[in-house]
């Protein structure tokens, strides 16, 4: 079965760093497209960042610069790199990716979420 499962989440203060990790497991070919999505208190769930394999990226305006988000093929893993958090980045944090089962299938699947709050 198929799951993503996410780490890294956690409390930091404005202006501070975290990294989350996603792994990818369970009857995988390979992967197209990995990226974060994530959720406020009260908002719609939003794209974050997105990792195209072949090397292509976008990122929402509101992190471009601060944000970066990168790939290990090989791990079937993605990663975020958060600096200078501010308060506005408090979400729960969700994986997505889409990816070739070995049934074989496409299959567009979410992970669990981690939370990421900013505050002092």
């Amino acid at each position: 079965q198929v799951q993503l499962v996410e780490s890294g989440g956690g409390l930091v203060t404005p202006g501070g760093s975290l990294r989350l990790s996603c792994e990818a497991s369970g009857g995988i070919l390979s992967i197209d497209a990995m990226g974060w999505y994530r959720q406020a208190p009260g908002a719609q769930r939003e794209l974050v960042a997105r990792s195209i394999r072949g090397g292509g990226t976008n990122y929402a305006d509101s992190v471009k610069g601060r944000f970066t988000i990168s790939r290990d093929n090989a791990k079937n893993t993605v990663y975020l790199q958060m600096n200078s958090l501010k308060a506005e980045d408090t979400a729960v944090y969700y994986c997505n990716a889409n990816l070739l089962t070995t049934a074989p299938r496409w299959l567009e699947v979410w992970g669990q979420g981690t939370l990421v709050t900013v505050s002092s």
